[in-house]
């Protein structure tokens, strides 16, 4: 798969999102606590752009009345119809064996460690300032 450069991690910062088009593709691109994730911004079940929905966690509960918040930033909610989806893996916890949005892989690298072609050259230490996010599509 190739890699698409989609912008700088400052671009993102983490609990924030951004919408990247890869290829024809309309993708966003979450950053959770410092680990970026991408997902295909259409829900599965009536084509919103879930870029616009919030992100949340999911709500736990031991007994009636009494619950917690666990996994906060992790879970995204459709826009139109609050389907719950996991950001890290893009399944659904509406149906999570039948329904999920599609997931794409992202990296984290230096500007320093992309290198293009095959030509070698003579090298100097660097000090990395940026550090970008690719998506494999």
């Amino acid at each position: 798969m190739a890699k698409e450069k989609v912008g700088l991690v400052r671009d993102i910062p983490p609990g924030h999102r951004k919408v990247v088009t890869v290829r024809g593709r309309e993708i966003v691109v979450f950053n959770v606590k410092g680990d970026f994730y991408a997902l295909l911004n259409r829900c599965p079940h009536e084509g919103a752009n879930l870029s616009r929905g919030i992100i949340t966690g999911l709500p736990e509960s031991s007994a009636p009345g009494c619950y917690k918040l666990s996994r906060p930033g992790e879970i995204l909610r459709c826009p139109w119809h609050g389907w719950e989806f996991d950001i890290k893996t893009g399944k659904s916890y509406c149906d999570p064996q039948r329904l999920f949005t599609r997931q794409y892989k992202t990296s984290v690298e230096s500007s320093c460690e992309r290198v293009e072609g095959h030509l070698t050259a003579e090298t100097f230490p660097v000090v990395v300032e940026e550090a970008t996010v690719f998506v494999e599509v």
